[in-house]
């Protein structure tokens, strides 16, 4: 069909294998490729039909592709990627360094702005589906407090982090909650919790021949806006333990307002995830924030946007009709 969203992934990890499948669920799009920085004919994709083109090739293409869906890390690709590609296509990204998205925000904005497109960023699930209960949370129960809980689960963009240590071969990285912490927001009782008191992050690292174990340990542990704040464990093992048990990617977690409605009366809204894949489950939010940004280009509403400034109905297939009539 030819109306379709004309999709493309950028990058083929985990996330982007996780996009491939998403858009295979979704009748109203289609992919037109996957762009790698990889040689095109030297890894397979999910589906035999998908064709792989160099990354270095992608502007021959900004005709044919109505959004493109970022799939690298937040550290390091996307902020180069994103103001880079938004010059020329709308763009979909999972940006997740929560305490530098103001910034990513600015950066990506202005060309977008400047370039009529659309550039949805920080989609997933938190950044994203967390974020918008952390929402609905404050302004239902604006005399309360809010609480997110991560895990236990891997995380992949401080997975990535960790990876791009020099000196480390494989690494991931497990975000671990309090139970005790959870158990006690749950009860009303409002606490004050401060970063440590919440979670505790466990990471399992093969190291390259001939790597310093001791320097790398302290780089991790002292890296900004990524582990610098928490309580972090690293422990070394071998390639063949972290093939045999560190190859699922599980995850999920809570958000909690406990709030007072009255002097007398409080009130708990609980949102809460369980994945069995991280990254398929995170693919699933960026396709259907595709949607929505290919509708806000054609509106002309260009620009940087978050799923905070995304109405509901954008992201579904449904006309607003079917809409009120099955849903609402």
């Amino acid at each position: 069909m030819s109306n379709k969203i004309k999709v493309a992934i950028v990058g083929y990890g985990n996330l982007g294998r996780g996009v491939e499948i998403s858009l295979s669920k979704n009748p109203d799009m289609e992919l037109f490729g996957v762009f790698t920085r990889r040689e095109p004919n030297s890894f397979k994709t999910v589906f035999e039909t998908t064709k792989a083109y160099k990354i270095d090739d992608i502007l021959n293409y900004k005709n044919d592709i109505d959004v493109l869906i970022l799939c690298g890390g937040s550290k390091d690709d996307l902020p180069v990627q994103t103001p880079e590609f938004v010059q020329y296509f709308n763009t979909v990204d999972s940006y997740d360094n929560h305490n530098l998205i103001p910034q990513y925000f600015a950066s990506v904005n202005s060309v977008a702005k400047n370039s009529k497109k659309v550039a949805m960023i920080s989609i997933g699930w938190d950044p994203g589906m967390f974020s918008l209960n952390r929402l609905f949370g404050e302004v239902l129960l604006p005399d309360g407090d809010t609480y997110t809980f991560w895990g236990k689960g891997l995380s992949q963009g401080h997975s990535d982090a960790v990876r791009r240590v020099e000196g480390v071969k494989a690494g991931v990285q497990y975000t671990i909650p309090s139970e005790k912490a959870i158990e006690l927001v749950r009860s009303g009782a409002r606490p004050e919790l401060g970063t440590k008191d919440k979670h505790l992050r466990e990471c399992f690292v093969v190291l390259q021949d001939g790597a310093d174990a001791k320097k790398i340990e302290n780089e991790i542990k002292t890296m900004p806006n990524y582990f610098e704040p928490y309580e972090t464990i690293v422990n070394f093992i071998s390639q063949e333990e972290f093939d045999k048990n560190h190859q699922a990617m599980p995850h999920g977690g809570f958000v909690i307002r406990s709030g007072s409605s009255s002097s007398n009366t409080n009130q708990v809204i609980e949102y809460s995830l369980k994945l069995q894949s991280n990254p398929e489950f995170t693919a699933s939010v960026l396709v259907a924030y595709t949607r929505a940004t290919y509708r806000l280009a054609q509106k002309g509403d260009f620009g940087a946007k978050t799923c905070l400034d995304v109405a509901p109905a954008l992201l579904s297939i449904k006309s607003n009709e079917e809409l009120r009539k099955e849903i609402l």
